[in-house]
């Protein structure tokens, strides 16, 4: 059978046909598929500021959240516990600003990285040193508030034989540092820092009684962060960074070089499969206790 050629008015029909469903195909793709110059919607500073709140009065634990200026959103990271439904609450507590939320994961759970074993005891726990402090003629340690919460008298070893001194202050929820006083004269204090605030962006190693020193990179600042458990509550002003630390890290130092930037606070992951880091700033430590990092 021979096919007939169409007419040449059959082919300009056909052709008109194509370029209205041609303009059709361009124009959906061009409502769903945004403009590169197009802008998202901004917020202000007090709507991100209500935000901020309202994820603290969600009251979802294992969440960490920090106002990202570039990119005009409430950053919160959700730990491995947080639900779809917790997320969900979470959004629904910021109201008609819930776009102003951005959702990241980490795993594992954020805690306070408390534990049994080395370093310097204090009842039942063990916690790291942070860093060397002087106030006059005396000399004292900075540690985690946490940790100071639970012990007065802290010793070097897990029999209880070696004292160290007493804890001095103590600040947790809301802060997370401790001071502890030398009252053993025949221990050493070495020092080597001066106290310096971090940026984002910087290559920082963090050293504890339960994984030696490990290296990363500072994520965010200002953070604010809801541990989860007995142990847990909100803490604000936190370092966040993507190095890791387990159980019996906390209170010991973030630093860069001779930089004394931070005290471990908590997180979530090991130094296995790598984690998420809190850590509360040293300068704000040292200066409620009126000591310098020497």
């Amino acid at each position: 059978m021979r096919i007939k050629p169409a007419s040449a008015r059959s082919r300009a029909t056909r052709a008109a046909r194509l370029l209205t469903v041609a303009a059709g195909v361009l124009a959906v793709m061009a409502f769903a598929q945004p403009s590169a110059g197009a802008s998202t919607q901004d917020y202000s500073d007090s709507q991100l500021s209500a935000v901020s709140e309202a994820v603290l009065r969600s009251g979802v634990e294992g969440v960490a959240w920090y106002v990202h200026d570039a990119s005009n959103r409430v950053v919160v990271t959700a730990d491995s516990t947080v639900s779809g439904a917790e997320i969900a609450t979470v959004k629904k507590a910021a109201g008609a600003n819930a776009g102003a939320i951005r959702i990241e994961r980490a795993r594992g759970v954020f805690k306070p990285l408390l534990s049994a074993g080395d370093a310097i005891y204090g009842g039942n726990y063990r916690c790291s040193l942070g860093f060397n402090v002087v106030s006059g003629s005396r000399y004292y340690f900075l540690t985690a508030g946490h940790c100071g919460n639970l012990a007065a008298t802290w010793y070097t070893n897990s029999s209880h034989t070696t004292l160290i001194g007493p804890t001095m202050g103590s600040s947790f929820p809301g802060n997370d540092y401790a001071l502890v006083r030398y009252d053993n004269t025949s221990l050493s204090h070495p020092g080597g820092y001066a106290a310096a605030a971090a940026f984002v962006g910087e290559g920082v190693k963090r050293t504890g009684s339960t994984t030696g020193t490990h290296s990363g990179t500072v994520t965010a600042l200002d953070v604010s962060v809801r541990y989860v458990g007995k142990n847990g509550g909100v803490v604000r002003g936190m370092i966040q960074t993507n190095v890791c630390a387990e159980p019996g890290d906390s209170g010991g130092p973030l630093y860069d070089g001779t930089k004394a930037l931070g005290i471990t606070s908590g997180g979530s992951g090991d130094c296995r499969t790598g984690g998420t880091t809190f850590f509360q700033p040293v300068l704000e430590a040292a200066s409620a206790y009126n000591v310098t990092v020497y």
